[in-house]
C-alpha cells in the first residue's frame, strides 16, 4: 500500500512497493495531487495508484475539431472589429485582488481568489473589461479603440450544454474617450449586428435599455438610492424567471415594500421602440426624474442612429434589462437568440445571450490616482455559447472537419525511395507549400492515399522510379483519381499556389 510519510512542514514522501525510494529531496510539496485523488489501478498486485484523467468541473480540452471550429469563429468575430479600426491589446491572466474587488456587484463571490504569492493578493481576471480600465489608468491613454480576445474564469456553476464553463473566452470591442452622446455606442450595436447576422445563428433581438432609466424608476418608486444596486440585480433575472419569482426576492430578501415592487413591475415589464420612449418622456413621474429624464433622451438619439444604421428591426427598448455588473453607467445593451417553437407561439422564445455589454463612465477614474475620469462603451461577444451552437449543428448535420491545412502529401509507389520524398517534400516547403508525408521508409501506396482520404489533404504528389527518370511528378487529384504528370518545378511555380481549395 502507498503511504505518505511526512518529513516537514508543508512535505510528503510517498512510500510503498509501486513508488521508487526518493530521497527527502524529491519529496512532494503539499498538497500533491498525482495520486492521492486516484484509484487503485486494475490487476496491481501492490494496490498502486492512477491519478484519476479529467478536467477540472467546468473546463474541457479542444480536439483538433472544436479547435478549427473556434479558430474559424475568432477570425469572423476579429475581421468585424477591425473592420471598425480597433486594435489588439493583451493584459495579464492574474490581476491584483484589490484590482478586481467592489467591480462586480454580487458576481463578485465568482472571482478566483489565489493565496500570497510573494507578498501580492492575486485573483485571476473575472472579464476583460475591468482589466481594459486598470490599463488605460496605468497608461494615461484618454482615447482608444480596441479588440481583446482572451480566457476568462468565473467560479459559477457550469452549464457545459449550454455554452457556460469555469473557463472560457470572452471577445471584447471597446471605445474609450470624449465623443458626442450615442455615436460610439450606436457602433457598438452595430457590430453586434455584423456578427450575429454574418454568423447565420438563427433570428436575434438586441435588448437596450439605461440604467439612469432604471435608477430613476427606482427612485420614483421610493426605492432608496443605497438599493439600486441590489434591485438591479434583481431585475436582471428577469429573462430567467417569471415576475412573480422576482418580486418575491425584492419583497423577502431584498426588503421593499409590496407596494414599491409593484410598481416597478409596471415599468420592468414594458417593451418596445420609439413610441415607449416617447411614452415613457410623458409620463408625469419619470419626467420629473433628471436621470430617467436623461437616460429617455440618449435613448431616442440612440433609436435615431440606429435608423440610418438599418438595423431598428432587430432593437428592443426593454425595460426588464438590466445587467447587474456595478460598473455600467448609461445604456446597457444585450443580444439574445430566439426560437419560434411553433406556430401557435405568438412571440419566439429566447435561448440564450449571445452578447451584451454598456456604457462605464466612471471605471477608468477608479484607478486613476486623481480620479480623472475616461468615458468608455464596450460589447463583449458570447463566444463559447456561439461556439457551443455551431458544434451542436456540426454534430446533427454529420459534417467533417479538416484539421489541418495541408495541400499535397509526397508518395512513392515503391520501395527504396525515401530519399526522392524527402528531397521533393522539402523543396515544396522552401516554396511556402502546406506538404506532408507518412513517417516510414517504404510505405505501400494504399495505404498513403487512405491517409489523404482519411485527413482530408486533396492531391497527392506520387514520385516512382519512372518519375525520376523522366524528371517528373504524378499529381492525383485523391476525390476524383484523376492523375496528371508535370514537371517539379511547373507543380511549384503554376499549380500548388493556385490550389485555392486547398
Amino acid at each position: 500500500m502507498l503511504r505518505l510519510v511526512p518529513l516537514a512542514a508543508g512535505w510528503l514522501l510517498p512510500v510503498g512497493p509501486a513508488v521508487p525510494r526518493l530521497s527527502p529531496a524529491r519529496a512532494w510539496p503539499l498538497p500533491y495531487s498525482g495520486f492521492l485523488p486516484g484509484r487503485a489501478a486494475a490487476g496491481s498486485a501492490g494496490g498502486g495508484w492512477r491519478p484519476v484523467l479529467k478536467t477540472p468541473k467546468g473546463t474541457r480540452d479542444h480536439p483538433p475539431a472544436h479547435t478549427v471550429l473556434r479558430d474559424r469563429l475568432l477570425a469572423a468575430v476579429v475581421t468585424c472589429f477591425k473592420r471598425h479600426g480597433a486594435a489588439a491589446i493583451d493584459t495579464p491572466v492574474l490581476e491584483l485582488r484589490e484590482t478586481l474587488m467592489g467591480k462586480y456587484g454580487e458576481e463578485a463571490k465568482l472571482i478566483y481568489e489565489l493565496q500570497d504569492q510573494g507578498g501580492e493578493l492575486l485573483a485571476l481576471r473575472y472579464d476583460l473589461t475591468v482589466p481594459f480600465a486598470r490599463y488605460l489608468a496605468m497608461n494615461k491613454i484618454t482615447n482608444m479603440k480596441r479588440y481583446h480576445i482572451a480566457k476568462v474564469y468565473r467560479r459559477d456553476n457550469p452549464a457545459t450544454t449550454r455554452g457556460r464553463y469555469r473557463e472560457f473566452y470572452q471577445c471584447d470591442f471597446d471605445i474609450a474617450g470624449q465623443f458626442d452622446p450615442m455615436i460610439p455606442d450606436a457602433e457598438c450595436l452595430k457590430i453586434v449586428h455584423e456578427i450575429l447576422s454574418d454568423l447565420q445563428l438563427g433570428d436575434f433581438v438586441i435588448k437596450v435599455n439605461d440604467r439612469r432609466i432604471l435608477n430613476g424608476i427606482f427612485a420614483v418608486c421610493g426605492i432608496p438610492e443605497s438599493k439600486f444596486i441590489t434591485t438591479c440585480c434583481t431585475v436582471d433575472k428577469l429573462d430567467k424567471v417569471p415576475w412573480e419569482e422576482v418580486r418575491s426576492e425584492m419583497v423577502g430578501e431584498k426588503g421593499l415594500s409590496p407596494e414599491a415592487a409593484d410598481h416597478i413591475g409596471e415599468y420592468v415589464q414594458l417593451h418596445g421602440g420609439l413610441e415607449l420612449i416617447e411614452q415613457l418622456l410623458q409620463d408625469p413621474k419619470l419626467s420629473q426624474n433628471k436621470l430617467a429624464k436623461e437616460g429617455l433622451g440618449d435613448m431616442k438619439l440612440l433609436f435615431e442612429y440606429l435608423t440610418l444604421f438599418g438595423i431598428t428591426g432587430k432593437i428592443s427598448f426593454d425595460l426588464s434589462l438590466a445587467r447587474g455588473l456595478d460598473y455600467y453607467t448609461g445604456v446597457i445593451f444585450e443580444a439574445v437568440l430566439l426560437q419560434q417553437e411553433n406556430e401557435h407561439v405568438e412571440e419566439p422564445v429566447s435561448v440564450g445571450s449571445v452578447a451584451g455589454g454598456g456604457r462605464y463612465d466612471g471605471l477608468v477614474g477608479m484607478f486613476d490616482p486623481k480620479g480623472r475620469k475616461v468615458p468608455c462603451v464596450g460589447v463583449s461577444i458570447g463566444i463559447e455559447r456561439i461556439f457551443s451552437i455551431l458544434e451542436q449543428r456540426m454534430k446533427a448535420s454529420g459534417e467533417k472537419v479538416r484539421t489541418t491545412e495541408t495541400q499535397v502529401l509526397v508518395a512513392t509507389p515503391h520501395k527504396h525511395l525515401l530519399a526522392a520524398r524527402l528531397k521533393l517534400i522539402s523543396e515544396l516547403w522552401g516554396a511556402g507549400i502546406k506538404a506532408e508525408m507518412l513517417y516510414k521508409k517504404d510505405p505501400k501506396l494504399l495505404k498513403q492515399l487512405q491517409y489523404c482520404e482519411d485527413t482530408g489533404i486533396p492531391l497527392a504528389a506520387i514520385v516512382g522510379e519512372q518519375e525520376l527518370a523522366d524528371g517528373v511528378v504524378k499529381l492525383r487529384d485523391v476525390a476524383t483519381r484523376v492523375e496528371v504528370r508535370m514537371p517539379v518545378l511547373y507543380l511549384l511555380l503554376k499549380v500548388l499556389p493556385k490550389c485555392s481549395g486547398c
